[in-house]
């Protein structure tokens, strides 16, 4: 084995450094260890193997989790180009033992754990003591008072080595000293890199000591040991590969007594370790090691470009950007590498970083627009790849039966933000459902639900999917209610249902155990429901509860799924409201009468779906509810914006005429109403987003009260009544203000619409014009794919 140094060979690297990646692959080959060393949880040294297997794609991370609280979690990722990732595959292809050697996962776990709960007991001490301050406290955090150093200030150990260097961007000065040296200087001598970056790291320790990362000298105390172990075995045939920071305290001569005294009373928690999926994005974070970086794509491409780095990174730009259909011809990519090797030799660069690449791309491709530019940014410098696992690598039950159902529903996670499309009278798209419905209510949040478009009917659903690693935590705390999703999302039901305190939260619910088909799970809920509903006097809370339990009954009809439990809970449920609605309604403010005003809104909307027919429901409920909305309309002790609301609501059932509703508009708008109230009538009657502006304007003798009333109201008391006036009128869409503002300079209600075709107004005539009618049939009986035979039937209707 051929040394650069005495002892074994340490070579210091930056974690996910493609540089660093190629100098170590390079270092090895030349030295030739027995047994490769990694900065790793050792818990993962028998997931290795699994590295060589054609299925392990990275980028992919170790997941440490606490066996019993597996939100209690790390992530160690690895990319194609990180040093670490390297040394694991050449130690596979030579068959050479790799062994990872940093602080076990157990302790890592349950130590943050022992701070959290430091940090807490010293704020309440600090708190009862009336003595503020962090010093203690961040003292603690770092880690136990006598494993720390006199320190006060964290180092980032590349920023400080590059502001020596005279550059204020450390990325630009990695780049510059290792990315781009990287051929002449490794093939000379490969340990050349290493060999300066310890000197570099010697010296910052030799200052810095520790440079506020107390919990270090732990961890290189146990790396310590672990290497002596190693020598041991193998002699000096070792290769280590960790963070470059760590390589003078592993060159020190400690004791073996020391270091074990430092790892003495480490907190102790049970913890599983397996390989998951990760992403370039999430390469920025800070985990695992407390590695992040700002450009994983831009490092995947150093790593993986053979040569002429520049030229090909400029050609992947011109081919994203050709397929977003912008202009990016072949000599828009000659004249960006131009620029870009112009913009390195002026600042003195030996080869274009992404700094100068950018800058080019922005002038030539962009034409100086950082629109298009942050697409380059998101999908290149970025990227979304994501990597892939093996099936035989460890896996929770629950994780097992997810991937199963995945791979049968053909839904696969991607990285990438995605709309999906359902149509659920297929059976396909009705698993996908289930699946995506069962996962949100496991809080497993891979997928969001949205408005579909083109239609509202209830067979189709449209969800935003995206996978993201942390999901895979989130699996492993959901398997403690299940193995398989199915039985795990019945468990959580069951168990959220026994919990939730308000009935608002039971009849929601009901409604995720209906959408993910929990057959299981629904007995327990609708009982929690039943006795909810039966303990709760508060009208709101029953008015807020019933539009989520019958919307709930209307899945049957798509899913297949028994909702006739449902019917009598949500029968009760609207009786008890509509004889408690009329007095909760009497003698409230303002605030209050505007939350009871939606409440109505939201019953209406209820009651509408409950008397459809095949909801088993009873046939009088609409009657029962019509006369309610009747006392509402007619009690003075009922706020104006409530009684507004019901006289329009009955005039949009046709349980109330134009006439009748003309008639209580001129009462409520007379002389002798406070001009306060009325106008919280009129934005009960034509506020609130239900097409009241659209009423106005095909009833002029209603936009005519509304027109005298307002030009009638006092000096005095028009300042009052103006924000509420504003608030209802603003809601409407712009054509409909500009036509009602035509109608109100004409003089609303002044004359009828014979009049006003009389006098040439467009849109006004005093019959039915059968000529203009009959030429839409045509086109309509297209769109409807009737055909022409229907058109005489149309006609006639239209006549």
């Amino acid at each position: 084995m051929t040394t650069f140094m005495a002892g074994p060979l340490l070579l210091g690297v930056r974690h996910h450094g493609p540089g660093s990646a190629r100098a170590v692959r390079a270092a090895l080959e030349a030295a030739t260890p027995e047994v490769v060393l990694i900065e790793g949880p050792p818990e993962a040294d028998a997931l290795i193997p699994l590295a060589a297997e054609k299925d392990m794609r990275p980028p992919v991370a170790l997941l440490a989790h606490v066996v019993d609280e597996p939100g209690r979690s790390a992530f160690w990722p690895l990319a194609e180009f990180s040093p670490e990732w390297v040394a694991i595959r050449w130690a596979l292809e030579h068959g050479v033992p790799a062994r990872f050697i940093d602080l076990p996962a157990t302790h890592t776990l349950a130590w943050g754990n022992e701070e959290e709960k430091g940090t807490a007991e010293e704020e309440k001490e600090e708190k009862e003591k009336g003595e503020g301050g962090e010093g203690g406290k961040g003292e603690k955090e770092d880690g136990a008072s006598d494993r720390s150093v006199d320190t006060d200030v964290r180092i980032d150990p590349l920023a400080v080595l590059a502001e020596t260097a005279g550059y204020d961007d450390p990325e630009r000065w990695w780049e510059d000293v290792v990315e781009h040296r990287g051929g002449a200087g490794i093939g000379a001598d490969p340990f050349a890199p290493f060999t300066a970056l310890e000197e570099a790291m010697g010296a910052l320790r030799e200052t810095y000591g520790v440079g506020g990362h107390d919990r270090d000298l732990v961890r290189e105390a146990y790396m310590r040991l672990q290497l002596r172990a190693a020598q041991r075995e193998f002699g000096d045939e070792v290769a280590v590969v960790c963070g470059a920071w760590h390589v003078p305290a592993l060159r020190q001569k400690t004791t073996v007594a020391a270091d074990r005294a430092l790892l003495k009373g480490l907190p102790k928690a049970k913890a599983d370790m397996t390989w998951v999926p990760w992403t370039h994005r999430r390469l920025s974070r800070v985990s695992g090691y407390g590695a992040g970086i700002d450009s994983p794509g831009w490092y995947g491409h150093l790593f993986a470009a053979p040569d002429r780095p520049v030229e090909r990174w400029m050609t992947k730009v011109a081919r994203l950007l050709r397929d977003e259909d912008r202009m990016v011809s072949s000599a828009h990519v000659i004249e960006a590498v131009r620029l870009a090797d112009t913009l390195a030799a002026m600042r003195g660069r030996p080869l274009p970083g992404l700094t100068e690449t950018t800058d080019a791309v922005r002038a030539v491709m962009c034409e100086g627009s950082d629109v298009p530019l942050g697409l380059v940014h998101d999908r290149l410098v970025v990227g979304d790849v994501l990597g892939e696992v093996p099936q035989s690598a460890p896996a929770v039950p629950l994780q097992r039966d997810l991937a199963r159902a995945q791979k049968r529903l053909r839904l696969k996670p991607e990285p990438m933000e995605r709309e999906l499309e359902l149509d659920l009278r297929g059976e396909t798209d009705a698993g996908r459902s289930r699946l995506l419905h069962r996962l949100r209510l496991l809080g497993v949040a891979w997928g969001e639900p949205t408005a579909s478009r083109g239609s509202t009917g209830t067979f189709r659903e449209t969800w935003r999917l995206r996978w993201e690693p942390e999901l895979a935590v989130r699996v492993a705390e959901a398997g403690v209610w299940g193995t398989t999703v199915l039985s795990a999302a019945t468990g959580k039901a069951e168990a959220d249902a026994v919990a939730a305190h308000a009935l608002a939260d039971v009849t929601a619910l009901a409604e995720r155990c209906l959408l993910a088909e929990l057959p299981d799970a629904l007995p327990v809920v609708m009982r929690v429901l039943a006795d909810r509903a039966a303990l709760d006097a508060d009208v709101g809370h029953l008015a807020q509860a019933l539009p989520a339990l019958v919307r709930s009954l209307r899945y049957g009809d798509v899913r297949g799924t028994d909702t006739h439990a449902l019917t009598d809970v949500a029968v009760g449920l609207a009786e008890r409201i509509f004889v408690g609605l009329p007095p909760a309604c009497a003698a409230i403010d303002a605030e209050a009468a505007e939350h009871m005003r939606r409440h109505v809104d939201a019953v209406h909307g209820a009651v509408g779906l409950l008397g459809e027919p095949g909801t088993a429901a009873p046939g009088g409920i609409r009657e029962r509810w019509h006369s309610v909305l009747r006392v509402l309309a007619g009690r003075d002790t009922v706020p104006g914006v409530i009684r507004g609301r019901a006289v329009r609501l009955l005039l949009d059932d046709g349980e109330l005429g134009q006439d009748e509703a003309a008639r209580l508009m001129g009462l409520v708008l007379s002389p002798g109403t406070e001009p306060g109230d009325a106008a919280a009538w009129i934005e009960g009657f034509v506020g609130g987003g239900s097409g009241g502006g659209m009423l106005l304007v095909h009833d002029e003798r209603l936009l005519g009260l509304v027109d005298a009333w307002l030009t009638g109201v006092p000096t005095e008391a028009f300042t009052d009544v103006l924000p509420l006036l504003r608030r209802t009128f603003s809601a409407y869409e712009a054509g409909v203000r500009r036509t009602l503002g035509e109608l109100v300079r004409r003089g609303p209600g002044a004359r009828g619409s014979a009049e006003a075709a009389a006098s040439g107004i467009p849109g006004f005539a005093p019959d039915l014009d059968p000529g203009r009618a009959d030429a839409v049939l045509p086109v309509l009986s297209l769109l409807l794919g009737l055909g022409e035979a229907y058109d005489d039937d149309f006609a006639g209707v239209a006549r």
